[in-house]
């Protein structure tokens, strides 16, 4: 049948494809005496993909590598490829054995997408190359630069998200919150970075401040914003706060550090003060949305409303307004963290301003007001971005 069909198409077009279903649980002889007769058919391609997911990187690579020696010897102008499953989470591992024993072509997906499990993430594949080329000995032409745009694309069109933690692409893979990490980290990148973020297209390295960040971490933080950290007294009774603070609030922000040094120090931050929250109201459904708004930067607090297509467009217009900030949205996810009655939301946006982007993140048990903290927080990014050398 194998034969028939690959005649057949031949007829049609000069590429033909011949995939071997379920090649990696296949009795090897029976698979070498298909291939060997669909390729003097005319097959120009010989696809073994490892459909269940049962192969593992030893075995799967051993088997490429006695089909490719074969097949080299019976017609080396015809492809191998293979097409990897991730039932047992080992499709990249298996992708790249093969690779390395001679497979030249590879089927991968976007952000690992396909049947049950999915298949190979391309962005892995492509990535484990480009890092390890000494190893592999080979390189695609793929732009890396597009993969995290590729990504969030594919997770907007089919509003799949990826896991946070997922290698390449997951919100968390260029982020540190380990105190020895990003205290290697700030030293020197290649510590515990193997890759830029730059390369996939990301921002820069995140240093997520926490109850577990170091004082490196902590006064990197705080020099960025412009503070002077060369009184190691005073540095420490900070240091001692912020881990107060860390506590507390899991999860530590600039504005934060912001005015935790501020106050620290009673010094006198008007010149770049910051937003906060202090209180809101939104309404919500199919008729006139709205939201109202007070927010207070130093010693004054500005209030507002306003209306939108939803609880969010509502929230955010109006802070825009309250800010006088011409801020543009770019981007808007929220994810449950935790379950039951008193779940955990977090909200990440990104916004562009004057032809940059800032992210802001925020965590609450209320996902309106993690909404507008989250816009409070790249808000305030933009504002010690902008003057921040107005501080000593």
């Amino acid at each position: 049948m194998g034969v028939d069909a690959v005649k057949y198409a031949k007829t049609l077009l000069p590429q033909v494809q011949y995939s071997t279903e379920d090649a990696s649980r296949s009795d090897f002889e029976y698979l070498w005496k298909t291939i060997e007769a669909v390729v003097k058919a005319g097959a120009t391609m010989i696809n073994v993909p490892d459909t269940v997911g049962y192969a593992v990187p030893e075995e799967f690579g051993e088997l490429i590598y006695r089909i490719n020696d074969r097949l080299k010897n019976l017609n080396d102008q015809v492809i191998l490829s293979v097409h990897c499953h991730n039932d047992l989470g080992l499709a990249t591992a298996n992708t790249l054995s093969a690779i390395k024993n001679g497979a030249q072509k590879v089927e991968v997906t976007i952000n690992g997408l396909g049947e049950r499990a999915g298949n190979a993430s391309l962005e892995e594949v492509v990535m484990g190359l480009k890092v390890r080329e000494n190893h592999f000995g080979c390189y695609t032409d793929i732009n890396t630069k597009e993969l995290l745009k590729s990504s969030r694309l594919v997770t907007l069109l089919t509003g799949l998200d990826v896991q946070v933690n997922k290698a390449i692409t997951g919100d968390n893979a260029f982020a540190h919150s380990s105190g020895i990490h990003q205290d290697g980290l700030l030293k020197d990148k290649q510590v515990y970075e193997i890759m830029s973020p730059e390369d996939i297209g990301a921002d820069s390295m995140e240093l997520i401040l926490t109850a577990r960040s170091g004082r490196h971490a902590f006064k990197n933080a705080v020099e960025k914003m412009g503070f002077d950290t060369s009184d190691t007294e005073d540095f420490e009774q900070l240091f001692a706060k912020f881990l107060t603070l860390a506590d507390a609030k899991k999860e530590v922000y600039d504005h934060d550090v912001f005015y935790l040094v501020t106050n620290h120090r009673t010094m006198d931050a008007s010149s770049k003060q910051l937003f906060e929250l202090e209180s809101f109201q939104v309404v919500s459904g199919d008729v006139n949305p709205a939201a109202t708004v007070k927010l207070r930067k130093g010693e004054e607090s500005v209030q507002g409303s306003s209306g939108g297509d939803g609880p969010i467009d509502a929230l955010y217009s109006v802070i825009k307004s309250l800010v006088g900030l011409d801020v543009q949205l770019k981007d808007y996810k929220i994810n449950s963290l935790s379950r039951g009655m008193e779940a955990v939301g977090r909200v990440n946006i990104r916004i562009d301003y004057a032809g940059k982007t800032y992210s802001g993140r925020a965590m609450d048990t209320d996902i309106i007001k993690a909404s507008a903290l989250a816009f409070l927080n790249g808000i305030n990014a933009v504002l010690l971005d902008s003057g921040n050398d107005s501080r000593s």
